[in-house]
């Protein structure tokens, strides 16, 4: 039996890059965007950076997501980008006339899967699952993120419901031809899913049926840059909202 994969959250050294590698592979097979793009696009966000990632036994990285937490420098990138063409909206105001909690709502900047992997959906639902526990490591109380539709309409699937941030539209974006900047609030989520997706709540939010991959502790998804007194603060009702059972 092959080792099991494991995820990881907030990599460094060689994982990190190797991270970073599979972002590349996968937004130049998507959307033809280069190392370099990534560069400009990103590099103003890297103080607020973290990557979630699945690898192998050998270091190799099989799927990557990239978080921004709040609090950096650059602020979150959907919140800035919104407020460009084709949009031109106040990111910071649509997102509060949507019900964020800007302190300690989070950014999914990039999200993929390698092609060579043979359980690309196994290894999408294991990210899904980590991001999940960065919310509850973390006190994330949403994530806003600037969608392609394809990958939204999987998310959907999975009772990941998305909504559009109030004043902006699918439109083309870093050469995906439709991407729509969304949000999602913790609040709604979870029982909703509980609800209506049942088997993806138990896979996604529960964790439960990941076979081959293995999860590290809650612990292990805390954000280093947080301090205690952030946590404290931020956690203080944790998950109060989101059902353990089905």
């Amino acid at each position: 039996m092959a080792a099991p994969l494991t995820l990881h959250f907030d990599v460094t050294g060689d994982l990190l890059e190797a991270a970073r590698d599979c972002e590349a592979e996968v937004f130049l097979r998507w959307y033809g965007n280069t190392r370099e793009q990534l560069a400009d696009e990103y590099g103003p966000y890297e103080d607020s950076s973290a990557f979630l990632c699945i690898a192998d036994e050998h270091g190799d990285v099989l799927a990557a997501a990239r978080l921004l937490a709040p609090g950096g420098s650059s602020g979150l990138k959907t919140l800035t980008d919104v407020g460009r063409e084709p949009w031109y909206v106040d990111g910071a105001r649509s997102a509060r006339a949507a019900g964020a909690e800007l302190d300690t709502t989070w950014d999914v900047a990039t999200i993929g899967v390698r092609r060579q992997s043979n359980d690309t959906a196994r290894l999408s639902l294991a990210l899904y699952h980590g991001v999940v526990n960065v919310c509850r490591a973390n006190g994330m109380s949403g994530f806003v993120a600037v969608l392609d539709e394809r990958v939204r309409r999987l998310l959907d699937s999975v009772g990941i419901v998305t909504r559009t941030l109030p004043g902006a539209s699918t439109a083309p974006y870093l050469g995906s031809p439709q991407s729509t900047p969304v949000y999602v609030l913790r609040s709604a989520i979870f029982d909703q899913q509980r609800r209506e997706f049942p088997d993806a709540y138990r896979l996604i939010t529960l964790g439960h049926g990941l076979d081959g991959i293995a999860v590290p502790d809650l612990e292990d998804f805390r954000y280093h840059r947080f301090t205690d007194e952030d946590l404290v603060r931020w956690r203080a009702e944790e998950f109060a909202d989101m059902p353990l059972t089905v």
